[in-house]
């Protein structure tokens, strides 16, 4: 009888040092298990460092280890979505390449979503002990996918999660830049559920998600999933109007109260930079959600492969 297969998925940055190490957790973890059959499916993001020679290393000692090479750094979510352009697998398993997320706990997710009935499980942990803008970025990137994009309130979207694999059939359909996973997930299935797990240790290194790439996936979230900045710039015009005219009427009413009251500068500067201030911000997202569709009419890639490892025809849907 044929064994149900996991697919673990590793996007890779920086990680030469570590990549390995993981990969022989997750290798053990499973056999220990003895359950599923298993792939181990790392994206090297173009990554500066040695990471894909070590990365070529690995799989020329386990066929199980698939490796995809991208052309450029494309960030977290574009890497994922290439490695779930190649799963085999029943159960898909994300994790980093770093050691913060523990392969040892991965079951604790699968049993979870098998025995609850659930199609995604993912880690919750109590503490973030990764810094903190990591720290203040989980925390903006909850709430922004709970407004956002319907997030169940009480469930935390981590790095490490399992679900099942009709997600994905799914999840790849969605070809355009800019890829937010979690978005793309939350479209499927809210059926879904935590399990807690205390964070790893980073084995060595520093994180590399910078500001600026948070920024970047915060807009990505802001402005491919979710029409609500729109409708908060609307908002925002029809408060600033009404506040405007109630301002205009008590300066007219005290004006005629009191005909020698100097008409302030001051305050006039202050509704002049308010009112400027509210249209530069709806041009500016305007600008945003414009240029992105510009983008994605361009078909721009939201990923390009270079290089495939241990990859058979098979393997790869596209």
């Amino acid at each position: 009888m044929k064994r149900e297969m996991i697919s673990v998925v590793i996007p890779c940055y920086r990680s030469e040092e570590t990549i390995a190490g993981v990969v022989d957790r997750v290798e053990k973890t499973i056999i220990d298990d003895g359950r599923y059959d298993y792939e181990i499916i790392c994206v090297n993001d173009y990554s500066p460092d040695n990471t894909l020679e070590k990365l070529r290393e690995v799989a020329s000692n386990n066929r199980k280890v698939k490796v995809i090479s991208l052309s450029r750094n494309f960030g977290q979510h574009g890497a994922l979505m290439a490695g779930f352009h190649y799963i085999q697998g029943d159960i898909v398993v994300c994790l980093d390449d770093d050691g913060e997320t523990p392969p040892e706990e991965m079951f604790k997710l699968i049993d979870e979503m098998m025995d609850g009935g659930y199609d995604l499980v993912s880690a919750r942990y109590e503490e973030d002990k990764r810094g903190i803008i990591r720290a203040i970025g989980s925390k903006i990137s909850f709430a922004m996918s709970r407004i956002l994009v319907g997030r169940p309130k009480d469930i935390q979207l981590n790095s490490f999660y399992t679900f099942r694999s009709f997600i994905i059939k799914e999840v790849v359909k969605y070809d355009n830049p800019y890829p937010f996973v979690h978005g793309l997930i939350l479209r499927v299935t809210k059926n879904m559920a935590n399990v807690d797990i205390e964070r790893g240790r980073r084995i060595t290194g520093d994180s590399g998600y910078t500001l600026r790439k948070l920024i970047g996936l915060w807009m990505n979230g802001f402005t491919a999933f979710s029409e609500k900045p729109l409708r908060l710039a609307t908002y925002l015009g029809m408060i600033s109007s009404f506040a405007g005219f109630l301002t205009a009427v008590v300066i007219i009413v005290k004006k005629i109260a009191n005909p020698d009251m100097p008409m302030g500068y001051a305050s006039m500067m202050t509704v002049m930079m308010f009112m400027f201030g509210i249209i530069m911000l709806v041009l500016g997202l305007l600008g945003e959600y414009i240029g992105r569709m510009y983008i994605s009419i361009n078909n721009a890639p939201q990923f390009v492969v270079k290089e495939e490892i241990n990859i058979n025809e098979e393997d790869s849907d596209s």
